[in-house]
């Protein structure tokens, strides 16, 4: 695991391991939008499927591997927290917007989702809607801090 004092990509240099708790500030931010209607069970869902594609366009947000005392390993995960915030249909729409505007790595997940039982489906789901037209029911996005603030601006964070 990375401390606090590294520097890799997103990270802004904080004091050296052990110097003080001032805490890591990062300059990227992770941020999660999630349509205020859904099922409990729909938003761990949907989270779940949302920041799994972050780690692969940027790879840079994935820390180091875990390893327990007695040297058992454990995958490495996202290096910096996951914000999760609730938003109106509407507000969800614009969002995106915000999003595709400013190029932002994002992954979406619609209600059509729900209905399909395999990523060969669901990706054929998403591809027969149009951008304007998508049913949006959360969507993931990374990238400078002030950025995905600007995207997520008007939402709440999650309960």
């Amino acid at each position: 695991m990375r401390t606090s004092n590294e520097t890799g990509a997103g990270v802004t240099a904080g004091p050296v391991a052990g110097a003080g708790n001032a805490p890591v500030r990062f300059d990227t931010k992770i941020a999660v939008l999630l349509r205020d209607d859904l099922e409990p069970w729909q938003r761990l869902n949907v989270t779940s499927f949302l920041v799994s594609g972050l780690g692969t366009v940027s790879p840079e947000v994935i820390g180091e591997p875990y390893e327990d005392a007695d040297g058992v390993a454990y995958l490495p995960m996202f290096r910096q927290p996951v914000l999760v915030f609730e938003a109106t249909k509407e507000m969800l729409t614009t969002a995106h917007g915000r999003a595709l505007s400013r190029a932002l790595p994002r992954a979406v997940f619609t209600s059509d989702l729900f209905g399909t039982g395999n990523d060969r489906d669901n990706r054929a789901a998403v591809r027969a809607v149009g951008t304007d037209q998508l049913d949006l029911v959360g969507m993931a996005v990374h990238g400078p801090r002030n950025a995905v603030d600007k995207v997520v601006k008007g939402a709440r964070m999650h309960p």
